[in-house]
């Protein structure tokens, strides 16, 4: 048996967790989240608690076993601490600006890159070149800080660009000049 899967989750006061077929609805002070299970996997809410159970040792639904159960636990993580992300941007001249529903980006290019702020994702600007993602849904928050970083990833030969915070980048030794013959 999966050694994730069979531990239960448990649900902290001031969470409510809701089961709708195969939805579960978790609900808490920092926003609601919703999520639709696999038909295969069996869900209950029983006292302060969720379990997930599989119908076999099939090779789908043992994998499927502890992802549900992640899932799950993840959903109440971010209902009651919620998740956060930080980027660095590194260049000359590059620079974050956080308005109400975008964040514009001046990264090195002609012109300055704005990025929609999708629901249920708060974005800070603590220095202009440190932003903070923060939000309930781990996937979302870890999508968010990917396509802003996807804008202008941190190059090899000098290290500029948008990074996570603390993310070492791997530089190059850039070309030599030759000698002369």
């Amino acid at each position: 048996m999966s050694r994730i899967g069979k531990r239960p989750v448990p649900v902290p006061a001031g969470v409510t967790v809701t089961l709708d077929g195969r939805t579960l609805t978790v609900k808490g002070p920092r926003g609601e989240l919703r999520r639709t299970f696999h038909p295969s996997m069996t869900i209950a809410v029983e006292g302060g608690e969720v379990l997930v159970s599989r119908p076999s040792d099939e090779t789908l639904h043992k994998a499927l076993h502890g992802l549900s159960r992640t899932l799950v636990a993840n959903m109440v993580e971010g209902v009651t601490k919620g998740y956060r992300k930080a980027l660095e941007l590194q260049g000359v001249g590059y620079k974050a600006e956080v308005t109400k529903d975008a964040v514009q980006l001046a990264v090195g290019f002609s012109h300055p890159v704005r990025y929609a702020k999708p629901a249920g994702v708060t974005i800070t600007a603590e220095t202009p070149t440190q932003l903070k993602i923060e939000g309930a849904d781990k996937e979302l928050v870890g999508q968010v800080a990917a396509e802003i970083r996807g804008i202008r990833p941190p190059e090899p030969y000098k290290g500029k660009g948008i990074r996570y915070a603390g993310e070492k980048v791997r530089r190059k030794a850039g070309k030599t000049a030759q000698a002369a013959k």
